[in-house]
């Protein structure tokens, strides 16, 4: 049988426990080759069907650390020019240009993609408080009102590079080994529910938000509609936005802890709740998941999310999907297989399963060559 006829078959096939994600985390701050994040992630390729990888990178912007960078993608030629008009009203464009990318024979139907080094120029309409929320609202305008148009990195000295292919490929294509982040996290397969397409790729961001997924959240439509209140439109159409997005808004918008943000999306049984002996803990549990209930997350899954100040790693509540972490000197690993870490470091200080529903939480110190790292509670 021909290769491509091997391949064709190969990603006509569905594993629903499938995919792999992979993350590394230096605690200081202190950058290294997205080599690193290649080898492991690509050490799970048997997880993949050439559908869909990616990866992101922090600290991979240092000459313009303080300025928004926007990643978009183009199927239509000429909503290039289009969007291009509506960033200019709203922002300095301090630098553009296209996204170094070098030719992979195994890709196909590549999409235009440009990146925008921006500067907001105006102030806030009277709805908007800060700059998060105006790259917010900027990043949900262009992704619903440009056809051809997708926004899938908006951050700042952080960028999302994803596509229809094996990672081995996509990380060839975006040239990932000529970066240098502290922060890593990367996925290998397709998103769930949705077909293979390049902006559909894991990982999904917004802000400095980035998220990894293997699993399936049948909650989605209760998700998507409780976000759409907020201001956050799912155009992606694959359960692992709405992650993405519920970070932001619990997190950066209402100010949980990340731990409160665990009690939120894998929330705790009502019997363990009601079996907790910690009067203060119970309220607040039972308090979160009142309040909360249309962010709760169901069904299997096993996360990644970074921003610029953290790296988490989670379950859901049954452990339904593997994770396992590990560490060495002030480096924090967490992956699907240990295997994918042991590639990149043969013998951690310690090896651990995080428990169900409980998150590991990696803080990142200040790094005197960046300046404060900006905090989530």
């Amino acid at each position: 049988m021909e290769y491509e006829q091997l391949k064709l078959i190969e990603k006509s096939v569905k594993i629903p426990s499938g995919c792999g994600v992979a993350g590394i985390v230096n605690k200081n701050a202190n950058r290294f080759s997205g080599e690193m994040i290649v080898s492991s992630i690509c050490m799970m390729k048997d997880r993949g069907n050439g559908l869909g990888a990616g990866y992101a990178g922090y600290g991979i912007y240092p000459e313009f650390s303080d300025k928004w960078c926007l990643h978009v993608m183009y199927d239509k030629t000429g909503e290039k020019e289009k969007v291009e008009e509506f960033l200019e009203a709203r922002f300095n464009i301090v630098e553009q240009e296209p996204i170094p990318v070098r030719k992979v024979k195994s890709l196909s139907f590549i999409p235009v993609l440009h990146r925008y080094f921006l500067d907001i120029k105006n102030k806030f309409s009277d709805n908007l408080t800060s700059e998060e929320d105006f790259i917010l609202e900027t990043v949900m305008k262009i992704n619903r009102n440009f056809d051809g148009a997708c926004v899938f990195s908006s951050g700042k000295n952080m960028g999302i590079f994803k596509g229809v292919g094996h990672p081995d490929e996509i990380a060839e294509f975006y040239n990932i080994h000529n970066y240098k982040g502290y922060t890593w996290i990367a996925h290998n397969r397709f998103p769930t529910n949705t077909v293979g397409w390049w902006g559909g790729a894991h990982p999904f961001g917004i802000l400095d938000w980035a998220c990894v997924h293997n699993g399936e959240i049948s909650s989605y439509g209760i998700n998507r509609r409780y976000l759409e209140n907020a201001g956050y439109y799912c155009t992606f159409y694959t359960d692992t936005e709405v992650i993405t997005y519920l970070f932001d808004l619990l997190c950066r918008r209402h100010k949980l802890n990340f731990e409160m943000c665990s009690y939120v999306l894998a929330s705790p049984f009502w019997e363990e709740i009601e079996r907790e002996t910690d009067v203060k803990k119970k309220k607040l549990m039972k308090f979160l998941r009142i309040i909360y209930a249309s962010a709760m997350l169901n069904g299997p899954f096993a996360i990644i999310v970074a921003n610029s100040s953290v790296l988490i790693g989670m379950n859901d509540r049954l452990k339904l999907r593997p994770l396992v972490a590990a560490s060495k000197d002030d480096f924090v690993f967490v992956a699907s297989e240990e295997s994918a870490i042991r590639k990149i470091c043969p013998h951690p200080e310690r090896v651990w399963m995080p428990e169900a529903g409980k998150p590991i939480i990696v803080h990142l110190q200040e790094n005197k060559n960046y300046g404060e790292i900006k905090k989530y509670k």
